[in-house]
Order: C-alpha cells, then sequence, then structure tokens
C-alpha cells in the first residue's frame, strides 16, 4: 500500500480540527497522570511528567514490566506469586502464559469494595417497561452469594458452563458474578437471538446450566421468547437445569421446560460470599465471534487477563474510578457489555438500561441517573444528529464527564455534533477494538487534544502499528491494523480448538507472529489513530484501495439517506462494479436529482473512481445483532453465493432484508 492510496485518503479530516483540550487541572487529576507518577516514584520510568507518547512506547516496549506494574498499582485481589510475568510464546497460539504461578478471581476483584463500602451503589437499573432498580455494594455481593449457592447444588464447579439468555437485567449481573465466583465458566446471548443463533453458540461449549427469561419488551412491544427456551433446552442435553426469570410476567412458572425451575428457587439465602482461586490463565467467560458467515467462533477470555486489561482501560483511558456513574448502551450479546460491567472493578457504579434506544431516551437516561461517561455506539450519535437533537440544552448533563463512542468509526461530523449540541467541555472517547479481545486497540485519553474524526492514541500495552502488503509498520498511511506484542486479554483458546489451528488462522495467518485484526488504520506522526473499516471489505477502484467507513461518511450525511451499504465486486485481477444501497427517510425518493448529488459528492469527496456503478433502494442495510453492517455476506451474496448459505439469519437484527440485495 504506498502513496497513491494516501493521496486518495487526504480530504479525510486525518489531521482535524481541534476539539476539545485538556487543562492542566484536567491533566493533574487524571488517573493516567497519577499512574505515571507511581511509575518515577519507583524507578519504573524517569519523570513524573512527560508525554503519552513516551508513557505508551514504555508500555509496549517494556511489556513485562508495564503489566507487572497494573497488578501491583491496582493491587490486584489474588496471589502474584514469584513467577515471570510471561513465559513461552510469543504470542498465545504459540503457547504464551501470562502470570504462571499467579490466582485470581474477577468477582473478588469486581465485589472488593462490598465489605469496606457497603452502602455504596453500585448499580442503577433502568428498563423501558418501567423497571426502576437500584443496589448497594452489600446488596449486590449478597444476591451473588445466593445465586452462588443455588448454582453450587445445581453440582455447578470450577470450569462447567453457565449460560445466560437475558437481556441486560441486575439479574444476568448476579449470575455471572457468582458463575464466575464458582471458577465456572460464563456465557451470554441476548433474548434477541433466534432459538438457532443461540444453539450454535451454547452447543458448543455443552452447558450445564441456563438461565433464561420468559420474554423482553422492546420499542414499546412484548415479545414471548417462552418457546424459544424451550428449543434451546432441547438442544442443549448437557443441562442440569433450566432456570427462567418471570421477567415479563411476575407470576409465571418454568411450565414447559424439561429441565425447569423458577429463578426465586435458585437463591440460598444464608450463605456467605467466597471465591475460588483459578489460574490467571482460568476461563473466565465464551464471547462469539458474530456467527453471521459460518459457526460463530467461541472466544474464550481468562479471569487474570480481562482483569488487568479493564482496571487499565477503564482507569487510564476512560479515566473511570470510585465517585463515577457509568453507562454504555448495549445488550448482553455483545462484548460492550462485559466491559460495562467491568466498571465495578475501578469502583464506578454501572448503569444498566433494557429496552430500545429510539428518540432522547439514553440522553434521558443519562440526566435522570446523574451519569458522568455516557457511552453508545456511533449510529447513535449520528442518528441524535441527524434528528436534529440538542441533548445539551434538553437535559441536565452537569455530571457528565465524557462520552464514548464505538462499534464503528465516528466521522468528523459526529464530533463536531457532540461539541455543538452536547457539551463543548467534554472529552469525547472514540476507541476501537474487538469482541476479540474485549477492549480497545486504540481509544482516548484526557492528557491529549482532540480532533475531529482522529481517536486519540494508541492504548497501553497495546503495540498497534499499521502494516503495508509487505509486512513493514508505516506511519501517515493507511494499513493493516496489527499488533505486534501480545495483550493478556488476547483469547486463551478457542473452545473446540485444541491444536490452535482456527485460532491461528483468525489472526496470524497474514504475518506470521503478528495479529492481524482486520481493520484499516492509519497512525498519524503524532499517534493519533484514523480508523477505515474492515480491511476483508476493501473497495478497490482502479488499484486504488480505501476502506468503507469514508464512504458512508459521504452518503449518510444527506438528509434523505438513513443508512447505506456499499460493496465492490471485484475479485483478484477484475474489477467488478460499485454498488450503492441506500435506506432512505420517510418521503424521499431516489431519483435523478438525489442520486446525482450523491455521485457528485462521493466524486468530490473521495475520487472520480470511487462513484458507484449503480445506486439502489432498499428497505434495510443488513445487520448483526450488535449493529455492524453485513458487507462480506452481501458481497458473497451478489457474487453468486445462494441468500441461505450467505448469512445466518439467526446471527441478524433484520435478516428479511437480505433477499433485496441480488445482481439482476
Amino acid at each position: 500500500m504506498g502513496h497513491d492510496e494516501a493521496a486518495v485518503t487526504q480530504k479525510d479530516t486525518a489531521a482535524g480540527h481541534v476539539l476539545w483540550e485538556p487543562s492542566e487541572e484536567v491533566i493533574d487529576r487524571a488517573r493516567v497522570t497519577r499512574y505515571r507518577r507511581w511509575l518515577a516514584e519507583r524507578g519504573l520510568l524517569a519523570g513524573a511528567d512527560g508525554s503519552y507518547e513516551e508513557l505508551w512506547r514504555w508500555s509496549v516496549t517494556e511489556v513485562d514490566a508495564f503489566w507487572d506494574s497494573i497488578w501491583s498499582y491496582f493491587d490486584v485481589v489474588g496471589t502474584r506469586g514469584d513467577g515471570p510475568v510471561r513465559e513461552g510464546g510469543p504470542m498465545p497460539v504459540d503457547g504464551l502464559r501470562w502470570f504462571p504461578g499467579a490466582t485470581v478471581n474477577y468477582a473478588a476483584n469486581a465485589l472488593r469494595r462490598a465489605e469496606e463500602h457497603p452502602d455504596e451503589l453500585a448499580v442503577v437499573f433502568r428498563s423501558e417497561a418501567g423497571g426502576h432498580r437500584r443496589m448497594s455494594r452489600r446488596e449486590l455481593a449478597l444476591h451473588v452469594a445466593q445465586v452462588r449457592a443455588g448454582l453450587a447444588e445445581l453440582g455447578v464447579g470450577r470450569g462447567d458452563r453457565v449460560v445466560a439468555y437475558l437481556p441486560n437485567i441486575p439479574e444476568a449481573l448476579v449470575c455471572f458474578l457468582a458463575t464466575a465466583s464458582l471458577g465456572a465458566i460464563w456465557s451470554s446471548c441476548s433474548p434477541d437471538f433466534g432459538s438457532s443463533s443461540v444453539i450454535d453458540r451454547f452447543a458448543q461449549i455443552e452447558p450445564k446450566v441456563l438461565v433464561a427469561v420468559d420474554g423482553y419488551a422492546y420499542n414499546g412491544r412484548r415479545f414471548d421468547r417462552r418457546e424459544a427456551v424451550a428449543e434451546i433446552e432441547a438442544a442443549l442435553p448437557s443441562l442440569a437445569a433450566t432456570v427462567l426469570i418471570p421477567y415479563l410476567d411476575p407470576a409465571g412458572a418454568p411450565d414447559g421446560l424439561r429441565k425447569g425451575m423458577a429463578y426465586a428457587d435458585l437463591p440460598r439465602p444464608g450463605h456467605d460470599l467466597a471465591f475460588e482461586d483459578v489460574p490467571f490463565d482460568h476461563p473466565l467467560w465464551v464471547v462469539y465471534s458474530s456467527g453471521t458467515t459460518g459457526l460463530p467462533k467461541p472466544i474464550v477470555h481468562g479471569h487474570g487477563g480481562v482483569v488487568l486489561e479493564h482496571l487499565k482501560a477503564l482507569s487510564f483511558h476512560q479515566d473511570l474510578g470510585p465517585g463515577d456513574v457509568f453507562f454504555w448502551y448495549t445488550t448482553t450479546g455483545w462484548m460492550m457489555w462485559n466491559y460495562l460491567i467491568g466498571g465495578l472493578l475501578v469502583g464506578a457504579t454501572i448503569v444498566m438500561y433494557d429496552g430500545a434506544p429510539g428518540g432522547d431516551v439514553l440522553w434521558r437516561l443519562a440526566a435522570e441517573t446523574g451519569v458522568t461517561y455516557f457511552g453508545v455506539g456511533a449510529p447513535y450519535i449520528m442518528a441524535s444528529r441527524k434528528a436534529g437533537m440538542r441533548p445539551g440544552a434538553e437535559h441536565d448533563l452537569s455530571r457528565l464527564r465524557g462520552i464514548g463512542s464505538t462499534g464503528s468509526p465516528l466521522p468528523p461530523e459526529g464530533f463536531d455534533w457532540v461539541y455543538e449540541a452536547v457539551r463543548p467541555d467534554l472529552p469525547l472517547g472514540s476507541f476501537s477494538g474487538g469482541t476479540d479481545v474485549c477492549t480497545g486497540f486504540v481509544g482516548p485519553c484526557v492528557l491529549l487534544p482532540l480532533r475531529a474524526g482522529v481517536i486519540q492514541c494508541r492504548g497501553l500495552g497495546a503495540k498497534v502499528e499499521a502494516y503495508d502488503e509487505s509486512g513493514r509498520p508505516v506511519v501517515d498511511e493507511v494499513g493493516e491494523l496489527v499488533l505486534t506484542e501480545p495483550m493478556p486479554s488476547m483469547p486463551v483458546f478457542f473452545w473446540n480448538d485444541p491444536d490452535g489451528e482456527r485460532y491461528r488462522d483468525s489472526y496470524f495467518d497474514g504475518f506470521p507472529g503478528v495479529w492481524r485484526h482486520g481493520d484499516w488504520l492509519k497512525v498519524l506522526p503524532d499517534g493519533g489513530c484514523v480508523i477505515y473499516g474492515r480491511s476483508d471489505s476493501t473497495l478497490n477502484r482502479g488499484g486504488v484501495r480505501m476502506g468503507t467507513a469514508d464512504f458512508y461518511r459521504v452518503v449518510e450525511a444527506f438528509e434523505e439517506v438513513v443508512d447505506s451499504l456499499v460493496i465492490d465486486t471485484g475479485r483478484l485481477g477484475q474489477e467488478g462494479r460499485l454498488l450503492l444501497y441506500v435506506q432512505l427517510a420517510p418521503g424521499a425518493d431516489l431519483d435523478e436529482e438525489l442520486t446525482g448529488r450523491i455521485r457528485g459528492a462521493l466524486r468530490s469527496a473521495l475520487s472520480p473512481r470511487h462513484v458507484p456503478d449503480e445506486i439502489r433502494q432498499v428497505p434495510g442495510v443488513p445487520r448483526t445483532l450488535s449493529g455492524k453492517k453485513l458487507e462480506i455476506p452481501v458481497r458473497k451474496i451478489l457474487l453468486g453465493t445462494p441468500v441461505e448459505q450467505a448469512a445466518n439469519p439467526g446471527s441478524m437484527a433484520n435478516p428479511e432484508v437480505l433477499d433485496h440485495y441480488r445482481l439482476s
């Protein structure tokens, strides 16, 4: 990848205008500043003051010293032992082990404040159906102890799997922590997943207990899921019990389930909370790839790796700690749920919301619950902008200290809108990572100025680089996002992948010994980063490659366009057609005038090569249940793969729209 590509993307605001700069007070009180001073006091880093880039460079050069310091700085609950930080490797697929000899338990770290701060608020819950609950740290620990005892009575112990078909409700958190406290392994799907999609995931790990709801509410509608729960149970012969939570019908009973029992019968009062000490890399949970084009990959993360990574990321990049109220809009089927509950590790109060995000409901939620850090997917920010919302004027957001955005690249216009319509004095933390590591590779830091369209930095301990096609690192050019050093939250293994072949093929087939994540990235000379979308859905026009994020930024700026999808049907060695699909706002028509304006905007903003051969109107853009556009499955359909083979409808939010994507 060379200079021609860089020339095409010069208009991408990679040197975007500055929207926010930290004051001396913000820098002085930042948690990452305190950490740097701590390092200096111990002689691990020269000087208590210095640039973020210097700190990052140390963290990815002195890898063992950095991760050892995270354990010590946060006084992780567990036994560090006197073993090395790493042995084997260089990557997990090559036999790398972190902190061999150490023991830890995620739940013990998440609940550590319950004893010293029992009355401190741990959880705030809201649902669109009107459910409001608050839970102190003492109450949370009590519920976990009770459910732990109930699971143990069902025979759940170290290494057993507990799976959940639950919305984002306090019972999901309680059951997860109870599972982790036993050294058992957690996995969850949200109840909007179809039963076949859930079975594809859970059947791979042979669970002992299933916890499920009878239904859920979304966007003013009620969805009964009892039939789906029965189908899931029937497909999991390993189950000892199915525990039903009567979420829609408080008087409901687990009728129709062969191994059913009520959630109310699971807790066993009077039991003390205890934690199973497990090795650092003992499996904590199984999360999954989207599964849109094949059986979902069951990705296993370890207790210790998640604890260290989330302590680091939430403290030093989101700048969260005791006294903060942390919200991220998510479901239990997206890794951001795992990240949200990590707020307990740093002593924050977490806000759990179950329901649709329509209108200004999330901004109103933030005001009513006193949220200090507000996290959403980038599409929500863009939808708020397109709807003409002014949350800063319409709601009391005075407690807000930061905003987070993830899920897809946030275009510069989204940055601008936050500073115009929400608050001009807030750091906006755009970050990008993945389910694969349950964190961000690149993200925010309050020590740095913030520019429109630019992610502020590479994460501490994440040796992120952009590689060209020959595997050389490039700066100020678009390349493959890679990690050249391991991180503790990389998967311990994939389930049912004993020789690591699937693991290796997923990340290490392109550059041996280097993790290739599958995103286009530009690392700017000052360390800022721009994500351009997935590298496996590249637009290759006239030999010039471009990610899809720039394309969507142009098209979705039109008021008439609600959503869009662009596909390049070219194959290796031959150029194909460039097709643009648009979902239009009510009342809008894809006439010659609108088509001409879209083509003209793309020609001006990108290049003549990137004007689509055809623009088609569709009723919707196919997305995964976590909101990601399905570019690769649609491309397969356009190249002749039958619709039913190109994507798993159970992994989609709107499978009915796929039939509209065919070449005629």
